[in-house]
């Protein structure tokens, strides 16, 4: 599979034919939208967007989907911007015997059923911005030793090229607190289920500007 970043907490997990973009809100940042006809739309948070024509499939809510050879469970959590939105929806994604979660803006306490429906995790993309925005770098280790994923991946960190509503916490600074050394930085990752490592690793995804 393929993973790409394109700022905020958008990315795109690509697998032969089927393409799954998270979260693409870019035109909310400032950025061009990166969904095409066909795609697989998840959104972390409730999303006017069930209406795009020629869109394979929108899900915006807790729930059990399958497209094609993907499975997708949507597990229900206390929203960061609860005056906002009543809840947000983590991802658990399988395919190719690889299991991934996406975090968006939660609030930083998981219960003991929700870490229990997430399981073993391979690849956990999570927030660290901060701000008032989205989880803190602090907030983010929590949840990482909670969930105890193979493989980490930060998302919503600032950059000038995103233009966000809060100043977000640098990639730098937010990786002292998490105190990780990245493995690697790449523009589009290439991940085989050979690949991870049974000792936690922290990949950096390079900003994708569409």
């Amino acid at each position: 599979m393929d993973i790409q970043y394109y700022g905020a907490n958008c990315l795109s997990i690509t697998i032969k034919q089927n393409r799954v973009v998270i979260d693409d809100n870019l035109a909310s940042y400032g950025l061009k939208s990166v969904a095409k006809p066909n795609d697989i739309l998840l959104f972390t948070s409730p999303s006017n967007a069930s209406n795009e024509k020629n869109t394979r499939i929108v899900i915006d809510c807790p729930g059990e989907y399958e497209v094609g050879d993907i499975a997708i469970y949507g597990i229900e959590a206390k929203s960061f911007l609860s005056d906002e939105y009543k809840y947000s929806t983590i991802y658990k994604i399988l395919v190719n015997d690889i299991t991934l979660v996406v975090i968006g803006n939660i609030a930083p306490e998981l219960n003991d059923a929700q870490l229990e429906a997430l399981g073993m995790i391979d690849v956990l993309f999570i927030p660290v911005g901060g701000h008032d925005l989205t989880l803190s770098p602090a907030n983010s280790l929590k949840l990482i030793r909670e969930i105890a994923p193979k493989l980490v991946i930060p998302t919503h960190y600032g950059d000038k090229g995103v233009k966000y509503p809060a100043e977000q916490e640098s990639l730098e600074d937010a990786l002292k607190v998490l105190a990780m050394e990245p493995k690697e930085s790449t523009a589009k990752l290439k991940l085989k289920a050979a690949d991870l490592s049974e000792t936690m690793q922290l990949v950096v995804l390079e900003i994708n500007q569409a």
